[in-house]
């Protein structure tokens, strides 16, 4: 079970609803039971209507945070505005193994971690 407090989570859907037409993206920091932080990025990617990128600037800053001793990098999050919360044949290719992803949509929240042969759901908790 990973959870992730409910002030989170708020912002997360509240994030997603307020971009109904485009992905939105960020990064998760915490443990893999526990979401402590999320952080929002530029969704930089060619048609971000169906798909992300998060923005690389981010995405280096976060990694050099973490091996200065800032929060760990857990995983990455974004919404499938049309869509299910079940990571898309895109997401399975971008995965990185070991790696959380939050998927918004429809006001909801789902988790899943990349494996080497795709994502396993995970329960996500309000803590």
């Amino acid at each position: 079970m990973t959870f992730i407090s409910r002030q989170c989570l708020d912002r997360l859907i509240a994030l997603a609803a307020a971009s109904p037409s485009r992905e939105i993206c960020g990064l998760l920091f915490g443990t893999e039971d526990r979401i402590d932080a999320v952080v929002p990025t530029a969704n930089v990617a060619v048609r971000p209507e169906d798909m992300f990128e998060i923005d690389p600037a981010a995405l280096i800053a976060a990694h050099r945070a973490e091996r200065a001793g800032g929060a760990r990098l857990v995983g990455h999050y974004h919404s499938h505005p049309s869509g299910s919360l079940l990571p898309s044949s895109r997401d399975m290719v971008a995965a990185e193994p070991g790696r959380l992803w939050l998927i918004l949509a429809r006001g909801e929240a789902g988790l899943w971690q990349a494996g080497p042969h795709g994502f396993a759901p995970l329960p996500l908790s309000i803590a």
